[in-house]
């Protein structure tokens, strides 16, 4: 047991409950000071995630509040902030929470040298997943490429049991300054779109573990065929929760599994779906070019359209490309900084099949405009629907907007509650779409609906012969 005091910094893991490094710290005997460092990674995130997580942080803030604890906030360089408050508080020990990007990895490596230099206790902990990347291996020791033997690798792993949020969170004598948060004007970006956008945002951790209970109590028995619905509200929507770790993946799983045992049908699917997560770290972690670059590179040849200024992008951004599933997509994205699952998929074939436009322009819009937005999920998911990612036959894949919308919105709910254009009673929410896109864009739901940028078996064919004809 140690009398000095213990700094926990926080990052992508805003909760109390199954907090390793918290958890740690508070057995460590000292006093304990939770401490959020704004540097060069929080001010590189994009408009939505930004603002996201300012409001992630005022949630927690107030958490700790509860516990008699504060967040104390700072600005700079990470390694300099916690010099500083090392020497205002006299601390002998930093924890936190891994994060698996090369930035940070690169950045933590730094500091736990540092630090260690220094005669302070640096020690980093698990968390953000349930399966640290190199622990995951094929049999020849070599990472895994491909999702499928990746989840019979870790599908019977034991998941470390969640741990309780501490019972008490000793507080130092005297608390070192803090910024304040609304001087960090992390929401600036999001303008008249933060208004709009924030009723459907379901914050922090109690909201997620609720989120959990009754997607697990209730739709999970479903979700293998209601979680190709837009329409239907057949998904946890955890995306968003898991993306600041405001909830864990191991209480999800645990959870999961409990809905498993119970007899519910859609619960081994939901449990792929967090593994899907974990592949996505696991290919971070071992090839991190997937962030930027393809994932194949011999894909580099590949000749994608790379002119965001094009009038079929501008289109595609503002959901008027002429097909209505394509634009219904785009159009909840702005209205509630999400988007469903399914029509993911469809909009990222679209822009980068029928449009032929590179698989970069729609990663660096959803990084600037998902609340959800996860490094690793974002690369994966684009470069999966590409074909530059880890896909065995990828120009057999074009998803056809329309064929998809009969499939999935047979009765077209999904497009009127988006789509105002057309309707002479427009639903609130597709109303609500010109209200949070920029006032410059000059969009009203008066406006005719446009028609198609490109005409959908054109765009196909012409998507198939580039890829029958890859020059790899």
């Amino acid at each position: 047991m140690s009398t000095s005091a213990t700094l926990v910094w926080f990052r992508r893991d805003l909760r109390l409950t199954n907090h390793p490094a918290l958890d740690a710290a508070c057995k460590r005997g000292g006093p304990v000071i939770p401490v959020f460092i704004r540097d060069a990674q929080v001010d590189g995130l994009g408009t939505a995630p930004q603002w996201r997580l300012g409001l992630g942080l005022e949630h927690f803030a107030e958490r700790l509040a509860e516990k008699n604890s504060r967040l104390i906030l700072r600005s700079g360089k990470a390694l300099d902030v916690l010099r500083d408050l090392i020497e205002e508080t006299g601390a002998g020990a930093v924890y936190w929470s891994r994060l698996y990007d090369t930035d940070a990895i690169d950045r933590d490596a730094k500091v736990k040298s540092a630090l260690k230099d220094d005669g302070i206790e640096a020690e980093s902990f698990p968390g953000h997943l349930m399966f640290e990347p190199w622990t995951v291996e094929t049999k020849q020791g070599d990472y895994y490429k491909v999702y499928t033997p990746f989840w019979n690798a870790v599908k019977s792993r034991d998941v470390d049991t969640p741990l309780s949020a501490p019972k008490d969170i000793k507080a130092p004598g005297q608390w070192p300054s803090s910024d304040d948060l609304d001087d960090w004007t992390l929401g600036a970006g999001m303008k008249r779109g933060a208004e709009i956008v924030r009723p459907y945002v379901q914050l922090g951790e109690e909201a997620a573990q609720s989120r959990l209970a009754a997607f697990t109590g209730h739709s999970i028995a479903d979700y293998k065929e209601m979680r190709n619905c837009p329409a239907v509200d057949g998904t946890s929507g955890l995306s968003e929760n898991l993306s600041l770790g405001e909830i864990s993946p191991h209480q999800c799983w645990h959870a999961g599994m409990r809905a498993r045992e119970d007899g519910k049908a859609g619960a081994e699917t939901w449990l792929k779906e967090l593994v899907w997560r974990e592949f996505a770290y696991h290919l971070l972690y071992h090839t991190p070019h997937i962030v930027e670059e393809n994932w194949r590179k011999e894909w580099k040849s590949f000749p994608w359209r790379e002119d965001r200024r094009l009038k079929e992008v501008t289109a595609w951004e503002q959901g008027r490309t002429g097909i209505r599933f394509v634009d219904a997509a785009m159009r909840e994205l702005y209205v509630t900084g999400r988007m469903h699952n399914r029509t993911r998929m469809i909009v990222a074939s679209y822009l980068c099949k029928h449009l032929m436009m590179h698989w970069r322009i729609g990663l660096e819009w959803f990084e600037d405009c998902l609340i959800d937005w996860d490094p690793a999920s974002n690369a994966l998911g684009w470069q999966w629907v590409a074909g530059s990612g880890p896909d065995a036959a990828p120009y057999f894949r074009v998803f056809n907007p329309d064929t998809q919308r009969e499939k999935f919105d047979p009765d077209s709910d999904y497009l009127r509650r988006w789509i105002a254009e057309g309707q002479s009673q427009p639903t609130e929410t597709a109303l609500s779409y010109f209200e949070a896109v920029p006032e410059s864009w000059n969009l009203s739901p008066k406006d005719e609906y446009p028609a198609p940028v490109v005409a959908l078996d054109a765009g196909r064919e012409k998507a198939l012969e580039a890829y029958e004809n890859r020059d790899f």
